[in-house]
């Protein structure tokens, strides 16, 4: 039997695929921001962020967006990204080494490319693109956001998709995984759910 204790931790990020949130910017720029909290549940797409962040003034302005998802080689990429903010001034509640920056492309050394079902650009060094389109915002206690949105596309790198489907080879998929704040990749496979497409 196993002993369990209570425990008071300041996160619960028991372990989440890091992605990178793009969204349209009020001149028509895009802007992108780091984010450790969004899940899928087939096409909705459900994200937690801070309510008073650029992304979720950009999204309640302007609801397309694109989550791109970085590989397990990326988390200094992210690292750097997550010292900025698109906002000017900077929120007060953002850490103090957080700075405006307002091409956040330029500021890591990615490139954009067009999307092809809205208006925020996604970052071509990123493996994955889910398009999207923000249906709905909640806002929560304590500065909390829960941004609902439809996926309306995605793109995967090549070698990531099996040849003549529309599935992702999960063999070859290595996300960057965060928990607790440190970064993680995937170990090694442990079994194939039942209801798994690709059953290799």
């Amino acid at each position: 039997m196993r002993h369990h204790r209570t425990i008071t931790p300041t996160v619960l990020y028991f372990g989440t695929p890091v992605a990178v949130v793009s969204t349209v910017n009020a001149d028509g720029t895009t802007n992108l921001a780091p984010i450790s909290s969004y899940w899928a549940l087939d096409d909705l797409l459900v994200l937690g962020l801070g309510a008073t962040g650029h992304t979720v003034a950009n999204l309640r302005a302007r609801p397309d967006l694109v989550i791109n998802l970085p590989d397990d080689s990326q988390w200094r990429e992210i690292e750097m990204l997550g010292r900025t903010t698109g906002a000017s001034p900077v929120p007060a509640d953002k850490p103090a080494n957080v700075t405006h920056v307002r091409d956040k492309f330029d500021a890591v050394g990615w490139q954009p490319i067009a999307s092809t079902t809205g208006a925020a650009a996604r970052v071509s060094e990123l493996p994955v693109h889910i398009e999207a389109r923000a249906t709905h915002i909640h806002d929560e206690h304590g500065g909390l956001a829960v941004v609902h949105a439809r996926s309306t596309a995605v793109h995967v790198d090549d070698p990531l998709a099996v040849a003549d489907t529309s599935h992702i080879d999960p063999s070859r998929w290595r996300p960057l995984i965060y928990s607790f704040r440190h970064y993680y990749g995937l170990g090694e496979r442990r079994g194939i759910a039942q209801r798994a497409e690709v059953q290799r």
